[in-house]
């Protein structure tokens, strides 16, 4: 995975991030691998053991096929939409047929984005076209607020 020019304090400081994850019961994480021809961030297979984020082995076993990409190690910024766009880019979205293969593979595609609002006063920025691809695409954003 490609390193990014920020340093580490900075990364760890970071009020925001997304990451677009795919996910179903039965179809296995390098279905997607092959289809976007990128190497994911994290995967779980299941039925199998996982690698936490801490780099260890869970001790349980996966409950569903999960494909990500996160936009952490690569986006900048403490505002949503360059981390979204980042993933856009690197996945090459809208893609013609992802929907149709994602519904026929009983799957779920969404963006799913970190952001820390401390103070209560920022409100996340997702862009319209942004917003309007992941419909057509049958996909959702969901924003995990912390406060």
């Amino acid at each position: 995975m490609p390193r990014n020019s920020f340093t580490l304090q900075e990364s760890m400081h970071t009020l925001t991030h997304a990451t677009f994850i795919i996910s179903s019961d039965g179809t296995a994480p390098e279905v997607w691998t092959d289809y976007f021809g990128v190497s994911p961030s994290r995967t779980i297979t299941k039925g199998q053991p996982y690698l936490l984020p801490s780099g260890r082995l869970s001790e349980r076993l996966g409950k569903l096929d999960l494909w990500a990409l996160e936009s952490k190690p690569a986006a900048h910024g403490d505002q949503l939409e360059p981390h979204l766009r980042y993933l856009i880019e690197r996945l090459a979205l809208p893609r013609t047929g992802l929907r149709e293969l994602v519904e026929r593979l009983g799957a779920r595609m969404r963006f799913f984005c970190y952001w820390s609002n401390e103070s209560g006063d920022r409100v996340p920025d997702v862009p319209e076209d942004i917003k309007a691809m992941m419909k057509a695409l049958g996909g959702t954003i969901e924003i995990d607020e912390y406060r």
